[in-house]
């Protein structure tokens, strides 16, 4: 598939939606939260801008390198098709000397940071390139991913500090653990997709199941890592007067991002009350019709997650159906009886 000179967006808008810099945006406070830590405080306006270029940096590099190796996957998904490698929108040399660019950014803040990061950037560069070929080899490739966005809070820590405290480990784990777990339910919908080009995930090796256990068991041991890290609420009491006072979460947080992701935790909602093992079909409709009436109510609000989340909607609608249907045909079908001649 290929798109028409006149039909593209300037050069930028492609290379800013190759990326989703909006989840760039939303992924910073992973940094963010790290750097407060490892000061007990406010940290310096210089490391606080040389981590930010960072993190932009480091995620855009990963993000096109993921997209640029994956691109022949995703031309053969219907729901990436689309993408802008796949349908013709930027040419690999171009994803390639962004990708460059990205790299140089990186390094760039680096350098005006902690000197033992300089010897320290290679490690979540080689994670970048790795982890989109995980999925031709392992259904442990939600976690690869989750390390790696782990490596944010302790980056941040060890840029500013020079120090790797078991805290900074123990605060990466619990992000690895929460982006793992929410990759699981991402994994959901290209599940036949992924089936029938031998791709592997959780799902496609476990089933749908499989997928919310998984992540339940990973959002539990996020719990245990957050409170091990901050101490039974620490970090947030501190985190939440000092950024209040400096009015950050208006500037971090896009709402639609933000929406996105709580609607989000109504398909989790509806999905387990659908898959339990006696399915509970008016919870269901009740999580089903919130979610309805969110994506419906925001209609062209909720930026490039609305199509995801309209699919979402779609798949559990159709389920929802199915199960409504297949109850309706087993009451209504007439009781079986013996009959002796």
């Amino acid at each position: 598939m290929t798109v028409e000179a006149h039909t593209l967006a300037p050069l930028p808008a492609r290379f800013a939606r190759l990326v989703k810099i909006e989840h760039t945006v939303f992924a910073l406070p992973f940094a963010y939260v790290g750097a407060f830590l490892a000061v007990g405080g406010v940290p310096s306006a210089h490391d606080l801008l040389w981590i930010t270029v960072a993190m932009v940096g480091a995620r855009s590099l990963a993000m096109a390198l993921n997209r640029l190796i994956d691109a022949g996957i995703d031309a053969r998904n219907p729901r990436t098709a689309g993408r802008e490698l796949p349908s013709g929108q930027l040419g690999a040399a171009q994803v390639l000397v962004f990708c460059a660019a990205s790299l140089a950014l990186f390094l760039a803040a680096v350098w005006q940071l902690d000197p033992l990061v300089r010897w320290l950037w290679p490690i979540p560069v080689a994670g970048f390139v790795v982890y989109p070929y995980l999925k031709l080899w392992t259904w442990l490739c939600h976690f690869w991913l989750g390390a790696v966005d782990g490596l944010a809070p302790v980056g941040a820590w060890v840029a500013i500090t020079g120090k790797l405290p078991w805290q900074s480990w123990t605060l990466g784990a619990a992000v690895a653990l929460w982006v793992a777990g929410f990759d699981l339910f991402y994994a959901l919908f290209d599940l036949e997709v992924d089936r029938r080009q031998g791709l592997h995930s959780i799902a496609t090796h476990f089933g749908v199941r499989g997928a919310f256990v998984g992540a339940r068991v990973s959002h539990a041991a996020t719990v245990a890592c957050l409170v091990v890290a901050v101490w039974v609420g620490f970090v947030f009491l501190l985190l939440g007067s000092t950024l209040s006072r400096r009015g950050l979460p208006r500037r971090l947080f896009p709402a639609a991002v933000v929406v996105s992701n709580h609607a989000m935790g109504l398909y989790e909602l509806a999905a387990l009350h659908l898959t339990a093992e006696t399915p509970k079909l008016d919870e269901a409709s009740v999580a089903i019709d919130a979610l309805s009436a969110l994506v419906e109510g925001l209609e062209g609000r909720l930026g490039e997650n609305e199509a995801t989340l309209r699919e979402a909607l779609a798949g559990l609608e159709n389920t929802l159906e199915t199960a409504l249907a297949a109850l309706s045909d087993s009451l209504n079908a007439p009781a079986s009886t013996d009959s002796t001649l």
